[in-house]
């Protein structure tokens, strides 16, 4: 009976979570036509031409990708077999909002990027639900989970996996902390012109501690890579010209795709405590992404500049360091 009282409760928690109808667009929606420098090949004083700014997208997609990237929170140990967990979660992720290439957002005053106020928020904050379970096949000590996060004032959802193999877990009264590798994804929904896939491969320590016979803490440690494959959809820069308008420019020509990039790697380190007491968990976890570090190299160019007038130049991940804070809580049985 408790049990399917906690199962309801939880339905219930995504039912109330759930949109009841399409959603305007939010504040921290993207525009990725404002990363456009539109060019006159002609002379006659009309543009001809868009370029995507594909030095602002690595940096954008870099930064979005980590409020976005697999979640982590839990300890090297997994549920067991015969484990499972429901829970929600709330995180705040930092991004370098007075940069130019967050001008994308729809909540930047400044759309063209040339200004010097801030483009929106400093943080992204982010809602998910998850279910996780530890299950037997192949090996013993293997966990599943599976989940949904979407950004506050927008219509971004991405839906998340990941599966974890424990290397070594259990010897909670020997001083030998419990060892796990997991791999997971992520993929964006929501967003009309970016396809985004973020994968993450991490590895942790934990070491499970009794409080007074009645609580249990598991505070956990390590590092992941993320890597960040993005892919444009066919992106109009003039959404408020009338295509059939005669009297307007050729609206159809301007039309673009941003080229295809490089993956984009971000390494992360995290820490946290899982906190138990009978069912109920709450996991505090605090992580760190280093400053983007790849290029898209495209072979025998420079480096792209601002407001560049050709894609074939190289773009290198100008994103800054990030922090994401994380707040779960739910069932673990």
């Amino acid at each position: 009976m408790r049990r399917s009282g906690v199962v309801a409760l939880f339905a219930l928690t995504v039912a109330v979570t759930a949109p009841a109808r399409p959603a305007a667009a939010g504040d921290n929606d993207l525009i990725l036509g404002r990363l456009v420098v539109l060019t006159d090949d002609t002379g006659a004083g009309t543009p001809t031409r868009a370029v995507g700014q594909s030095l602002e997208l690595r940096a954008l997609v870099s930064e979005l990708g980590v409020a976005l990237a697999p979640r982590l929170l839990a300890p090297a140990d997994t549920l067991g077999f015969g484990g499972f967990q429901f829970s929600a979660d709330i995180s705040w992720t930092s991004i370098s909002s007075e940069e130019r290439w967050w001008r994308a957002m729809r909540s930047s005053p400044d759309a063209t990027g040339g200004g010097t106020v801030s483009h929106g928020a400093d943080m992204l904050p982010t809602i998910g639900l998850f279910a996780r379970k530890g299950i037997w096949f192949p090996v013993p000590s293997l966990e599943f989970g599976a989940g949904m996060v979407h950004l506050f004032d927008s219509k971004i959802w991405s839906g998340q996996a990941y599966v974890k193999v424990a290397l070594q877990e259990g010897y909670h009264d020997l001083p030998i902390p419990s060892v796990a590798v997991r791999g997971g994804v992520s993929r964006l929904i929501g967003q009309k012109d970016l396809d985004l896939t973020v994968i993450s491969i991490d590895g942790s320590v934990s070491k499970h501690v009794g409080v007074g016979a009645t609580w249990g803490l598991d505070p956990y440690a390590g590092y992941g890579l993320l890597m960040m494959v993005p892919r444009s959809e066919v992106i109009d820069p003039t959404p408020n010209i009338d295509p059939l308008d005669p009297m307007s420019v050729d609206d159809r020509a301007l039309n673009f795709v941003f080229k295809d990039q490089d993956d984009i790697l971000r390494h992360r380190l995290f820490l946290g405590a899982k906190l138990q007491y009978y069912v109920f968990q709450l996991t505090l976890e605090g992580s760190y992404a280093l400053a983007g570090s790849s290029v898209d190299d495209r072979s025998g160019t420079n480096e792209c500049m601002f407001d560049s007038t050709t894609t074939a130049c190289d773009s290198p991940d100008q994103a800054n360091a990030q922090k994401t804070f994380t707040v779960s809580a739910g069932f673990d049985f």
